[in-house]
């Protein structure tokens, strides 16, 4: 249930307004008329967001926010104003504020926002739990594993989290790297600060400068409005870029003034904004192998690279996948509504063999499906989707081939003493076949074969770029979005 305060001294429309967006029980709304009534509950019983608006009867509503922070800057504060202008609200933005938003207010927009900001606080206040063992409870977002590489992951975390200096998480897709980041943050210093989290490849390229630094108002054609970046909401904080190796390099820059300076300037504005926030960013991609290539800053990768977590992929961790299918399957039953209390051999071994080329990702996938098609209190074999022959055992998944494809030839040929580069060949060489094959599935419609994918249609357009692929004219343009 998630837990709204309104803090507002309208006593009909407002209120009214949010109990019908947030109805019982899925949510809690409580009501303050005062700026000292809604202190008094936050300091009772911690909301999960606060909607504050920006004139109150016994004092501003910036007065209020100061108070909030001081309490508790973890919990995300919606300003709602009348005034067009708001400046109230923009200063309460540059200070953390979460959002604000205009009276009358949109429930679709209020919906929005509000969703946003209950992620944020969860994500914030989710306790960072590292297991070796099955944990006795079901913490949502825990690190479980008791592997000699997750115990170094879990050393790494321990010598960085009370240094401020930038962190670096590596590791393939689907690994759990925003949970180490969350980890970091909350053992830190800035664990009472805000934690945002934003991914990098998930945002059109022309929009990711202006989500991260901010615009002024008329920076550009639909800018009605200033808007205050992650940066500066997440001043005090900690800020996790995600696949920051799909960040465009023009941005990059920016980043990297960020980092020396902690400084910057909003996206058509000429004023300088100074910050003070804790990067962790996080990438699949060899970093060093794309700084030599011209595709990632070199300098941007040093400063980032001060203290880099690399976190194995699941195939890499002996023992812990029975591990992690007890934790899942235990959480994930609560969650469905079924009853599982064991999992049969047969199918524990054949989730042990698999290779779980999608991680930790691909295995919660599999497994709510299973809990989907199961009955009674044992996880079957039979119940299990299916997974690829080709990629059962990592011995097997090394000799596959696909469409005269023979990854075990082409490995061996490379390993030479001369070679330096044979992660990024074989990972070119993986995209070139697979993106050709998908693209041929979807007759060429680039916005199918990222979804299918699961990355964002930008990257597709520049790993085909990067490959040299082409894709015709004629099937571009029939493209979706």
């Amino acid at each position: 249930m998630a837990h709204l305060l309104l803090i507002d001294d309208d006593v009909a429309l407002v209120p009214e307004q949010v109990k019908q967006a947030f109805a019982a029980p899925t949510h809690r709304v409580d009501i303050a008329h005062t700026g000292a009534a809604g202190l008094a509950q936050i300091a009772n019983d911690p909301p999960d967001v606060i909607l504050l608006d920006v004139r109150l009867p016994d004092q501003s509503g910036l007065d209020v926010y100061l108070q909030i922070k001081a309490l508790d800057a973890r919990i995300p504060v919606i300003f709602i104003t009348m005034t067009k202008g708001a400046e109230l609200a923009i200063e309460a933005m540059k200070l953390g504020a979460f959002e604000y938003l205009f009276k009358p207010l949109n429930l679709n927009e209020l919906r929005r926002v509000v969703g946003e900001a209950v992620e944020v606080s969860r994500r914030m206040r989710q306790p960072a739990v590292m297991a070796q063992e099955l944990p006795a409870d079901d913490v949502d977002g825990a690190i479980v594993g008791g592997c000699a590489a997750m115990l170094d992951v879990y050393k790494s975390i321990g010598r960085v989290a009370a240094q401020d200096v930038p962190v670096l998480i590596t590791g393939e897709s689907g690994t759990g790297k925003e949970l180490v980041a969350r980890a970091v943050y909350q053992h830190g210093a800035r664990s009472k600060g805000p934690f945002l989290a934003l991914n990098c490849a998930a945002i059109p390229e022309n929009l990711l400068e202006s989500e991260l630094f901010g615009h002024e108002k008329g920076a550009f054609t639909g800018a009605d409005r200033r808007r205050i970046g992650k940066f500066e909401q997440c001043n005090g904080g900690t800020l996790f870029l995600d696949e920051i190796g799909d960040m465009p390099i023009a941005l990059q820059a920016k980043i990297l003034r960020l980092i020396q300076e902690q400084e910057f300037e909003r996206v058509g504005g000429g004023e300088t904004v100074r910050t003070d926030v804790r990067l962790i960013a996080a990438t699949h991609r060899d970093l060093k192998a794309w700084s030599e290539e011209g595709k990632f800053r070199a300098d941007l990768y040093y400063r980032l690279g001060v203290f880099t977590i690399r976190l194995p992929a699941l195939r890499e961790r002996d023992g812990d996948v029975a591990t992690l299918v007890h934790f899942y399957v235990r959480k994930f039953s609560q969650e469905l509504g079924r009853d599982i209390r064991e999992i049969s051999p047969e199918a524990m071994a054949r989730l042990s063999a698999y290779s779980w080329p999608g991680n930790i990702r691909e295995l919660q996938s599999v497994l709510k499906q299973a809990l989907l098609r199961a009955s009674g209190p044992t996880l079957l074999d039979s119940f299990l989707p299916e997974l690829a022959p080709s990629a059962a055992t990592p011995a097997e998944a090394s000799g596959s081939s696909t469409g005269g494809f023979p990854l075990d030839e082409l490995i061996a040929e490379r390993l030479t003493p001369e070679m330096a580069n044979l992660y990024a060949e074989v990972h070119g060489l993986v995209d070139r076949v697979l993106l050709a094959r998908v693209l041929e599935h979807t007759n060429g419609n680039q916005h199918q074969a990222a979804k299918i994918l699961g990355i964002a249609r930008q990257t597709l357009r520049m790993k085909l770029r990067d490959l040299g692929l082409q894709v015709t004219h004629a099937v571009e343009s029939s493209d979706e979005g």
